[in-house]
């Protein structure tokens, strides 16, 4: 559901009201609590409290249990316009409401903290049985419009929440919880819930041996381990052979550079706080790389370029580094230093449309491939009560109507969300769509007049004039580290076949098979396959089901008949037992599955 929708949506009021309601079961338990701010979110709600004591489950189990009971006394949700003094009485021993009261008088924020415009005179409260809280709505009528039995509080643990974001102000306490319209769609989410556990790329990315994040190296660093290192070659090999296929020109930038490269561009300070500090060296200040373009732009720069040599395009496999706070990190999906399948193009003011259309196909390609067939594009423009973004108004109208031209000639739905925009120009995002129904921001193209300006770029016209190009960013997997850990939950470690770090383990049966399968295993490696022998002591039965929980493709099992006819007894990782093949039918069929990236194992 797209975000204007669902903040219009039956759904957004009932778990807007349902916030309001488990708001006044936490005062009944406890009733010296603070309460700050609960509105509704992508997937539920929240409340943040501040609570006399530490919650636990039988907390909320007793206030799930409430709120429930509050549903069905059926309470109509009253709105009250009140004056600023009438607003402060109702919650003269409320420090937190009183706050946003304040900074709702002056102008600064609305009552979820976000900024606004212009001071407000007259406020709105909504009460429902005994329960009053400073808001704006919507909600429900009554609490009868909503289920008790499609509500849930303990389906997630609480966890910590500065107020405000501040890390030097006070810490809360923030108590999730979902509804929807239906206690049949409630199952359904607890079961994915569920499912996202089994799926989780941490879990997974230890089971299987792909990575580790060490407290000695640093948080949001992953280290990836040899199985995980080969995921990652394989997917950049593939992609960087696709790009060289469609006109890209590889090239390598430095993990730093000069403070003033960034000054330059705007990366700093538009976007000083998620950067690290500069470095001091040699009486110059540089900067951890926190965008690839810069880098690019030099390289384009480094020489004059005719009309004929353009549209250029430079694509790098580039490691950035952001500053992300600690409460943010989480596994692969959300890091400090992360690597971007980046390109830039340098093209004509006359080729900027077809060539956004290419590096769309060139997304959708890899999607596809990929399985990630859900997806849909949302054109970000600028927010225009944002001070955060350069360029003339003119530069940022020709980006946006040649993005919305391009989506129009490819038939591609999208819709324009504001404040979505690079702070240098106008983009289109891919939001993909994962087996469990998780939505991810992942590829992105943009058009942009502004940065060429801010470095003078030239090309040498047909009529022998110096015209501005136009530069295109894209990237197809956006951070190399989010989109594989998407991947892992994607698949729940079972990789297609070409993907698979490790594509078939073979199992001797006995010490004295072991020379066939060194041989098997040599002639695999030789078609292009990744393959392990397994040479420990176990049973074969419990090898079989080892490899199995590693969702390796292939089990070949090999003894006496296996060696003296040349052939693989073949188990798939879903057990399915495809019997004995000659060796050279098995690296047919795979090479075959391989080279056409098929997700098929047969």
């Amino acid at each position: 559901m797209k975000n204007a929708d669902y903040a219009n949506s039956q759904l957004f009021r009932i778990r807007h009201s349902v916030a309001h309601i488990m708001a006044e079961a936490m005062l009944e338990r406890f009733p010296e609590a603070k309460i700050a701010i609960g509105p509704p979110i992508e997937d539920g709600f929240y409340y943040d409290f501040r609570l006399p004591r530490g919650i636990n489950e039988e907390d909320l189990q007793w206030v799930e249990k409430r709120m429930k009971e509050i549903v069905r006394g059926k309470f109509d949700f009253v709105e009250k316009e009140v004056t600023p003094e009438e607003a402060r009485a109702q919650f003269a021993d409320q420090p937190y409401k009183l706050e946003l009261i304040n900074d709702l008088v002056s102008g600064r924020v609305d009552e979820n903290g976000n900024e606004i415009a212009s001071p407000a005179s007259k406020l709105t409260f909504y009460t429902q049985d005994t329960f009053t809280d400073l808001c704006r709505g919507p909600h429900v009528k009554n609490t009868k419009e909503i289920d008790p039995d499609a509500i849930s509080i303990t389906f997630k643990p609480p966890a910590g929440a500065y107020w405000r974001g501040d890390e030097d102000r006070d810490q809360l306490t923030r108590i999730y919880g979902t509804a929807f319209e239906t206690e049949a769609q409630l199952k359904e989410y607890l079961n994915l819930l569920e499912e996202a556990k089994r799926r989780d790329h941490r879990v997974l990315g230890e089971k299987l041996g792909l990575f580790i994040i060490s407290p000695l190296v640093g948080k949001g660093l992953p280290l990836w381990k040899p199985a995980g290192a080969t995921l990652r070659d394989t997917l950049e090999r593939w992609l960087r052979q696709t790009q060289i296929d469609n006109g890209y020109l590889p090239v390598v930038t430095p993990h730093i550079g000069n403070l003033n490269l960034y000054r330059t561009s705007g990366h700093y300070p538009y976007y000083k706080d998620s950067q690290y500090a500069p470095i001091e060296v040699d009486e110059e200040e540089y900067l951890l790389k926190p965008m690839n373009c810069p880098h690019h732009i030099m390289i384009y720069k480094s020489e004059m370029r005719s009309y004929r040599d353009l549209p250029i395009r430079y694509a790098e496999f580039g490691t950035v580094y952001r500053y992300e706070q600690s409460g943010e990190l989480n596994g692969l999906t959300r890091v400090r230093g992360f690597t971007v399948d980046d390109a830039h193009l340098f093209v004509t003011p006359g080729q900027v449309l077809e060539e956004f259309k290419k590096a769309v196909g060139l997304i959708q390609y890899v999607f596809t491939t990929l399985g990630l067939t859900d997806f849909r594009a949302r054109v970000g423009t600028r927010d225009p009560n944002s001070d955060k973004y350069v360029g003339d108004d003119s530069l940022w109208e020709n980006a946006t109507a040649a993005i919305i031209q391009a989506c129009e000639e490819l038939k591609l739905p999208y819709h324009v969300e504001e404040g979505e925009a690079a702070f240098y120009g106008p983009k289109l995002d891919f939001l993909v769509r994962d087996v469990l129904k998780r939505e991810w921001q992942l590829g992105t193209v943009q058009v942009d007049y502004n940065l060429p300006q801010r470095f003078d770029l030239e090309y040498v016209s047909e009529d022998n004039d110096r015209q501005r190009p136009v530069m295109i960013h894209r990237a197809p997997f956006g951070s190399m580290e989010r989109f594989i850990g998407i991947l892992i939950e994607h698949f729940a470690g079972s990789f297609p076949l070409w993907l698979a770090p490790v594509q078939a383990v073979l199992i001797p049966i006995a010490d004295r098979h072991m020379e066939y399968a060194n041989t098997v295993a040599a002639e695999l490696r030789k078609a292009g396959m990744h393959v392990e022998v397994d040479a420990g002591k176990a049973r074969m039965q419990a090898k079989i089901r080892e490899h199995r929980e590693r969702h390796i493709p292939y089990l070949l099992v090999m003894g006496d008949k296996d060696a003296a006819a040349n052939t693989v007894s073949v188990r798939l990782r879903t057990d399915e037992d495809l019997g004995a093949m000659p060796l050279a039918d098995f690296i047919s069929m795979t090479t075959r599955l391989i080279g056409s990236l098929s997700p098929e194992l047969k």
